[in-house]
């Protein structure tokens, strides 16, 4: 008997996943969140394939993080002209846009490859807890247990 599932429209279907980042600290979730995004939750995983599902983070206003980062995080980037290298520590880009915190640290925690920018596209992040894809959602996670284990009903 072969235990090969087979490329099946269901063995592929993506879910979509609610995490609440309230209280949660940001390296912790964001690789839970990266491991969701490639599909390694899934017995058809495969490096080369696309079999993630879908997240959808609320509350990344209110993401921790651990001892003194909040003042002394730098987050770099460079414009590509002479002198153009920007830095912007964690606490002011948390105040500007703070779904970016997330999707750096998710971005971060992806393998360098093709994919990534694919898999980056079905992370959500919103600041509150409104967010458009009520319907959508499939499964709602405490994520004070690894994503890939239980869900909570």
């Amino acid at each position: 008997m072969s235990t090969a599932i087979g490329n099946t429209a269901l063995a592929y279907a993506r879910v979509w996943h609610l995490v609440d980042a309230r209280g949660q600290v940001l390296g912790r979730l964001g690789s839970q969140i990266a491991q969701t995004l490639m599909g390694k939750h899934k017995p058809i995983y495969d490096p080369a394939s696309d079999c993630g599902d879908y997240v959808v983070v609320i509350n990344a206003k209110h993401i921790e993080v651990t001892g003194r980062k909040r003042q002394q995080k730098l987050y770099r980037h460079h414009t590509q002209y002479m002198g153009g290298l920007k830095e912007i520590s964690f606490e002011r880009l948390q105040e500007k846009n703070p779904e970016k915190t997330i999707e750096k640290a998710v971005s971060g925690m992806l393998p360098k490859n093709r994919l990534r920018k694919v898999r980056l596209e079905r992370l959500l992040v919103f600041p509150e807890a409104e967010h458009p894809y009520v319907e959508n959602i499939i499964k709602r996670h405490d994520t004070k247990i690894p994503l890939a284990t239980q869900p909570i009903e």
